[in-house]
């Protein structure tokens, strides 16, 4: 995984950055058009710079620890370098501890002298394939401007990574550029690739939890793209949406929310709750409708093709292609129930929430499906399973209990529907996490996740997210 979806953005259809330890800037990208596994997908928050300045400097954390299976247990510190009132500098520095403890293993099984094993320590205090550093620069160029340039290298890795992103706001848009070598992306499998270039432009309408908004997209990558170290795996072919080539997209949806029902009782007088956010109990539903229009030049084009048909059904999507390039137009529904108990205020047990949604990232697969289904009980035959399959939602589940205090239990699963098993339902891709509310910031809270089956552990700060 990597995290929690603790906000639905527009259903989870926009290309929302994944939260991950395998990088020291924590973050790696969608692949253009691939939907993420259940609790990748997150909006805007802090950089992972600011993050760990904020534990070090408010939450008297020395180091901030996280874990990745083809890392080990990892520890970071920052050190910040004001430079001026609106540009500012970050040094990260990351230990891994499991792979210097194992070193430090493996010299004390020789039986060393005591001089020799201390002369041993030391060595391994200073070789360089044991920790990583990162440079973080954030510059205010105007109040509705930032520029912020990365560099993170690795002692085990010879080629570092590099960013350059522009924040701009308009009025009741936000535009983000960003240009990554390599840049790194994660699939809808949880599989991790790297580019050896892409540059992407994002421009998003903000309005309010109800009515029309747009979203485009677009992305450029350079370079054969080969999965990210430590995942080697000759059976995966890469995505599509990865090879060189140019992809733009174009979304407009309406969303709507319905409260079911409200609680009108008063809350406790003099009590703050820990999170502003989740003080009002409630019952509420919301629905989004959509459609995609779809662009690719390039070597993606012609595996995309490939890739979007179902195998014995009717096509409804509307798709050209010429040579190199293709369009396509699709539309996506999503319809999901949200319910709490509680205020979050008393010491116990005064926050139960649960949240479900349904997803259908395709409508011409959707109709596609329920035709097929039509026509075979039309003519008195068996439905086709992939029809079937292709009716089923994606669908989620999110649990969030209180434990005591501003602490809390959290998990975010994937319900898969797999009508070729003898289960039809099954849990995959859970997500479980302890958070922290910081009452005292009316709605920020810390979170320490963990996935099963990506086997990553990761602490965060997060602020006004529900």
């Amino acid at each position: 995984m990597k995290k929690l979806r603790w906000a639905m953005d527009s259903g989870g259809f926009w290309e929302l950055d994944l939260s991950t330890p395998i990088t020291l800037n924590g973050q790696a990208r969608p692949v253009p058009g691939d939907p993420l596994p259940l609790g990748l997908s997150r909006g805007s928050r802090l950089s992972r710079f600011q993050q760990i300045d904020f534990f070090q400097r408010f939450m008297a954390m020395p180091f901030v620890p996280s874990f990745a299976a083809n890392r080990g247990l990892l520890l970071q510190r920052v050190l910040s370098l004001p430079i001026a009132e609106n540009w500012s500098a970050m040094l990260l520095g990351q230990l891994n501890v499991q792979r210097f403890v194992s070193s430090l293993r493996k010299n004390k099984t020789k039986h060393l002298p005591d001089s020799s094993w201390l002369q041993s320590i030391r060595r391994n205090f200073i070789q360089k394939s044991f920790y990583a550093l990162g440079f973080c620069s954030e510059l205010f160029l105007t109040p509705d401007n930032t520029l912020i340039i990365s560099l993170d290298a690795y002692g085990d890795k010879k080629v570092p990574q590099k960013r350059a992103v522009l924040h701009h706001k308009f009025p009741h848009h936000n535009l983000t550029m960003e240009a990554a070598w390599p840049g790194l992306f994660v699939d809808g499998n949880g599989s991790y690739w790297d580019v050896p270039f892409s540059l992407a432009l994002d421009l998003a309408s903000t309005t309010l939890d109800s009515g029309a908004s747009y979203h485009l997209f677009f992305n450029n990558c350079a370079g054969s793209p080969k999965q990210y170290e430590g995942q080697h795996s000759d059976e995966l072919p890469p995505p599509a949406a990865l090879l060189p080539g140019f992809t733009a997209k174009g979304v407009v949806s309406l969303k709507k929310n319905i409260d079911l029902w409200r609680s009108e009782a008063s809350m406790l007088k003099m009590v703050q709750p820990y999170d502003i956010f989740l003080s009002d109990p409630h019952i509420s539903a919301s629905w989004i409708l959509g459609s995609v229009f779809s662009a690719y030049h390039g070597e993606n084009s012609m595996k995309r093709q490939q890739s979007c048909s179902l195998r014995g059904l009717k096509d409804f999507d509307l798709r050209a292609q010429v040579a190199n390039s293709a369009v396509s137009v699709d539309s996506f529904a999503s319809a999901s129930l949200t319910a709490q108990h509680g205020n979050f205020q008393r010491l116990f047990l005064d926050l139960t929430r649960v949240h479900t949604s349904f997803d259908f990232a395709s409508g011409s697969k959707l109709l596609s499906g329920i035709t097929s289904v039509a026509c075979s009980l039309y003519n008195s035959q068996v439905p086709n399973v992939a029809a079937l399959q292709a009716i089923c939602p994606r669908a989620s589940l999110s649990f969030q209990q209180q434990i005591i205090g501003p602490f809390s239990f959290r998990v975010d699963s994937e319900i898969a529907i797999d009508l070729k098993k003898d289960w039809y339902l099954s849990v995959k891709n859970p997500v479980f996490a302890i958070e922290h509310a910081l009452q005292v910031l009316w709605s920020a809270k810390a979170v320490a996740w963990y996935s099963p089956m990506q086997r990553e552990f990761m602490v965060e700060l997060r602020f006004f997210e529900t």
